[in-house]
């Protein structure tokens, strides 16, 4: 692979983990009028005590009501791209849902092959095979098993996803320049990032020093959903969340007790918002999984 060839995969590797950068920790605040508490982390880099990096972590957050804790709403962080043993983990976590939602713009009641969709001689294809060359780490949409009947279709099919775009003028040149101007093209932790990626490039051990580079920029890319989000929400995070949670009230209003919701950590601080404010829950408990191993 020449330079050149290895700073245009590096390039599209950047964006391939866009919504990855954006499941960083929800910016802290709290509304002026309300007593409403911050939203809980959902990803995380964890450390020993020293400040050593151990893991990319994920959380399972739990809402309920206090009063009628045997029903119960999981928001499940997910990493798209993550250690084979994060991935087992989460199939035998969600054996234990009455119902698990999913994210996949596609139509109506999408389900997901065994081992994810065909793979074909594509750009996109050959990209995939890149990242997993390169940082050493598997698939979501390969690793998870869609195929038990509890697995729920909940998000929008592409039709109902172009035609809310084009209503809110919401395309993709349009978040870029959000986040453009909220700063997103930024040095992490006064580190120059163009020289972190050559070195790593250069190292001995370029898949640990590659995946501890994407965690550390994911980990502090604190408040970008905010950005991409804009004054009036967006498709691709709020509308789409929306359209999940109609699904929730489906599932809920049908008797299902215990409801997983398994979503990129970017849409849950919105997530969060509604559980609080339209479904009357509060997040009573939080577990960590460890998606990234940071130590090899």
């Amino acid at each position: 692979m020449t330079v050149r060839s290895k700073l245009s995969f590096l390039l599209a590797l950047i964006v391939q983990f866009s919504s990855a950068l954006l499941a960083a920790q929800a910016e802290e605040q709290t509304a002026p009028e309300s007593e409403e508490k911050s939203p809980p982390t959902f990803l995380r880099i964890h450390e020993d005590a020293g400040g050593k990096p151990l893991a990319l972590q994920t959380a399972i957050v739990r809402y309920a009501d206090p009063q009628n804790p045997a029903v119960y709403v999981d928001l499940v962080g997910a990493v798209h791209i993550g250690e084979q043993a994060y991935y087992d983990k989460l199939n035998d976590e969600f054996k234990n849902y009455d119902a698990l939602l999913y994210e996949i713009v596609a139509p109506k009641g999408t389900r997901i092959p065994k081992g994810g969709p065909k793979r074909n001689g594509s750009a996109v294809s050959g990209l995939q095979n890149g990242m997993k060359d390169m940082l050493g780490l598997e698939f979501q949409l390969e690793q998870i098993d869609y195929s038990p009947a509890n697995f729920v279709h909940a998000d929008m099919t592409p039709e109902e996803m172009a035609a809310d775009m084009a209503e809110r003028g919401d395309g993709f040149l349009q978040m870029f320049a959000r986040l453009m101007g909220a700063g997103m093209v930024q040095q992490s932790k006064g580190e120059d990032m163009n020289a972190a990626f050559l070195m790593a490039m250069l190292s001995n051990n370029r898949q640990l020093r590659m995946k501890q580079i994407f965690a550390s920029q994911m980990d502090g890319m604190e408040g970008q959903m905010r950005a991409i989000e804009g004054k009036n929400g967006s498709t691709l995070i709020s509308q789409r969340n929306a359209k999940a949670f109609e699904v929730l009230k489906e599932q809920l209003d049908a008797g299902k007790k215990q409801i997983g919701v398994f979503y990129g950590a970017g849409h849950f601080a919105d997530m969060h918002r509604r559980l609080v404010e339209d479904f009357g829950l509060q997040p009573q408990s939080t577990r960590w999984l460890d998606a990234w191993d940071l130590t090899k």
